[in-house]
C-alpha cells in the first residue's frame, strides 16, 4: 500500500479540489452501495480527483471507500501514495460524541483497517463545537501520537462554528508549540453565505493555521433545484423554511437565465476559494458527489474555473499570475448579486447548532451555550 513520504507542508500537498464521502451515507442518499461507491470513484480518480474527505460518522462511506480502493480497478493503476485520504473522529452520531483517549485510539485503528491503508494523511476532529474544549485538546494530543508512529501524516479540527474553529486552533498552538496543520469549515464560503472569507480566514492564520478546507459549498444541498437532499435517515437539513422559500425560488429565477443554480453555486465558492488562497495559505474546496452523473456535472462547472488538470491534478491559481488574473474575471458576478438579493435576509444566515437561539435580523446568536447530549 505504500510507505508515507517525507512530511511537506500539508499546504503545499493538498489539491483544490477534494471529493466528499458524505454522498455514500445514510444522511444524504438512499442506499449507498459499494457499485455506486466504485463508480464514482473510479471516475474521479480518471478525471484528476484524488483526494478524498470521510467520517466514521458517515455510515457507511469509510466501508465503501475502502471496498472501492481495493478494488482491482483501482489498485491496478493507482498506488496509496497518488491518492489523498482524509477522515475524522469523535463524531458517532446526530446527538452522539466521544472524543476519550481510548475512542479516539479505538476509531483511528478502525478506519485505517476500513479504507485498507496503513496510514491516513489527515485525521479531523469532527464536529468540535459539540464537545469541551479540554476533550478536543485531549483528542489532539492522541492523534500528535499517531503522527509520531507514522500512521496518520496531518492533523486538524472541523466544525461549523468559526469562533470555536479559531479559538481551539490558538490553543493547539499554546498548548503543544505547533499549529494544526488543517481546519475544516463547512457551507460558510458559499454563495448564501461566505462568513468563512470575512471572519475565519485571518484568525485562523494568526493560529498559524495555512491550509483550509471548506466543505458544502451548495451548503449541504440547499443550492440547487429540488429542495435539500433527503436520505435514508430522513430530512436533516439545518435551514428553516424561510430560507428553503428564498434558495428554490433563487434556483427558479437562475433557470430562467439558463444556467443551474447547483452550478452557480460551485463555481462561485471556487473562485472565492481561489480568491483568498495565496502562495502562503490554501482554501481547498471539498463538494460531496453521490453518482457519476453529479460527478460530470460538477466537473464541468470545476473546469471554468480551475481550468483541466495538468498531470493528473488541478494546479492553484495562486501559483500562476496569468491563470489568477483571467479567475477573477468573474462572468457569472451579474447573477450571483441576483441570487444574493433573492435571498435577501437570510444572506450570510448562520445555521444555528444545539444550544443556539439565532436572531434573523442581526444574524447572529442570541446565546451561546455548550450542548448537552
Amino acid at each position: 500500500m505504500g510507505t508515507p513520504l517525507p512530511l511537506k507542508p500539508l499546504s503545499r500537498v493538498l489539491p483544490p479540489l477534494i471529493l466528499g464521502g458524505a454522498g455514500f451515507s445514510h444522511q444524504v442518499f438512499r442506499n449507498p452501495n459499494s457499485t455506486q461507491a466504485l463508480q464514482v470513484l473510479k471516475r474521479a480518480f480518471e478525471r484528476g480527483l484524488r483526494a478524498i474527505d470521510t467520517s466514521a460518522y458517515y455510515h457507511p462511506s469509510e466501508q465503501l471507500l475502502g471496498q472501492a480502493l481495493s478494488h482491482p480497478d483501482i489498485t491496478r493503476n493507482y498506488t496509496r501514495d497518488q491518492y489523498f485520504l482524509m477522515t475524522k473522529v469523535g463524531r458517532i452520531g446526530a446527538t452522539q460524541f466521544d472524543y476519550s483517549p481510548s475512542w479516539v485510539r479505538q476509531s483511528v485503528t478502525r478506519s485505517l483497517q476500513r479504507l485498507h491503508t496503513n496510514y491516513l494523511d489527515v485525521v479531523f476532529c469532527h464536529d468540535v463545537e459539540f464537545v469541551p474544549e479540554e476533550e478536543v485538546l485531549q483528542a489532539v494530543e492522541v492523534l500528535l501520537d499517531f503522527v509520531r508512529d507514522g500512521r496518520i501524516r496531518y492533523i486538524g479540527i472541523s466544525g461549523y462554528r468559526i469562533d470555536v474553529l479559531a479559538r481551539v486552533a490558538r490553543r493547539v498552538m499554546e498548548i503543544y508549540g505547533r499549529p494544526l496543520d488543517v481546519v475544516q469549515n463547512w457551507a460558510q464560503l458559499t454563495l448564501q453565505n461566505d462568513r468563512l472569507a470575512q471572519e475565519g480566514l485571518a484568525a485562523l492564520q494568526e493560529a498559524g493555521v495555512n491550509c483550509i478546507c471548506s466543505s458544502s459549498p451548495l451548503a449541504l444541498g440547499l443550492l440547487r433545484s429540488g429542495g435539500v437532499p433527503v436520505g435514508d435517515l430522513g430530512d436533516f437539513h439545518p435551514a428553516p423554511p424561510g430560507l428553503r422559500l428564498a434558495a428554490q425560488e433563487a434556483a427558479d429565477y437562475v433557470a430562467t437565465q439558463g444556467e443551474s443554480l447547483a452550478a452557480l453555486a460551485l463555481r462561485y465558492a471556487l473562485r472565492r476559494a481561489q480568491r483568498e488562497s495565496t502562495t502562503e495559505v490554501r482554501v481547498s474546496t471539498i463538494m460531496g458527489i453521490t453518482s457519476t452523473s453529479e460527478l460530470e456535472d460538477n466537473l464541468a462547472a470545476t473546469q471554468q474555473v480551475l481550468g483541466a488538470p495538468d498531470g493528473g491534478r488541478w494546479n492553484w491559481i495562486a501559483d500562476n499570475p496569468s491563470a489568477r488574473e483571467a479567475a477573477l474575471h468573474d462572468t457569472d458576478r451579474p447573477l450571483c448579486i441576483a441570487v444574493q438579493e433573492i435571498l435577501g435576509p437570510w444572506r450570510n444566515y448562520s445555521f444555528p447548532i444545539p444550544g443556539d437561539e439565532w436572531d434573523v435580523a442581526t444574524k447572529k446568536p442570541i446565546e451561546v451555550k455548550a450542548a448537552k447530549l
